[in-house]
């Protein structure tokens, strides 16, 4: 998961509304959404390659999302796939703090990441790069990418404000979706000026501007929304081919 926005109790209707981008490798197996054979109280896409995922949410009110943090061109080393950290919360009973705060001997261990934790009470953001950090999210809207949360990356701020508008659209209770996989599917590149330095050159940092990757290689393979109301969870996930086109859609509602 390489984009993700999330609104935190801004409606008492609607405690969490989040919005999220996949980057990825197109050739890294990959499971479409769906309830995991070994946990059927959690849904969502898994990783085949490490046995992990990039975000997943159990009707047991909790959910996890991680994304890479990006520092230069030099491949990653670290013994652990961060995948673990999503799969083993959600599975879990423990609190979002507990869990965050418990990461501080083993991050170091996991491939750099920026991990969303939310219990059904609480939402904690933990990071190992560039270096372990911890903390309760407050209430507003909020984004993370590559970098550090909060920071006002183009694609990130884009993402913020595709879901502002359609909180602001949607008084009521949550609407149609399609505007928010419409704001998820902006492939326009950010003006030189806005971007990032995060160490991979211009260039790259140029392809990875726009909130959706389209690239023949590595580009965006999915698309998700999750709307945690106070009765039950949606979950809808867009799947994309590497021309960008759609590949395949999963939307469920999950009850208490």
């Amino acid at each position: 998961m390489c984009l993700i926005a999330v609104a935190w109790n801004t409606r008492p209707d609607l405690p969490l509304a989040l919005i999220a981008n996949r980057d990825e490798a197109h050739t890294r197996p990959t499971a479409a959404a769906g309830v995991d054979p070994e946990a059927p109280d959690v849904f969502g896409g898994r990783d085949l390659q490490s046995g992990g995922s990039w975000l997943q949410v159990s009707s047991r009110r909790r959910l996890a999302a991680v994304t890479n943090v990006r520092a230069g061109v030099a491949p990653e080393t670290a013994p652990l796939s961060r995948g673990w950290l999503v799969r083993d919360f959600v599975r879990g009973d423990t609190s979002a703090e507990r869990f965050a705060d418990a990461l501080a001997d083993d991050a170091a261990g996991y491939g750099r990441f920026n991990l969303l934790l939310w219990d059904g009470d609480a939402l904690w953001f933990a990071s190992n790069h560039p270096r372990f950090a911890v903390a309760e999210v407050a209430p507003g809207l909020h984004a993370m990418s590559n970098g550090a949360f909060d920071a006002p990356w183009p694609k990130s701020n884009a993402a913020t404000r595709t879901l502002q508008d359609w909180l602001a659209a949607s008084p009521g209770a949550p609407g149609a979706l399609e505007p928010l996989f419409a704001g998820l599917h902006d492939v326009r590149p950010a003006d030189d000026a806005q971007l990032p330095d995060t160490g991979v050159g211009l260039a790259l940092e140029r392809r990875l501007s726009p909130p959706f990757i389209e690239d023949a290689m590595y580009g965006t393979r999915s698309s998700t929304v999750v709307l945690a109301s106070t009765d039950d969870i949606l979950f809808a996930e867009r799947r994309f081919a590497p021309s960008g086109v759609p590949a395949g859609e999963t939307c469920v509602q999950l009850g208490r």
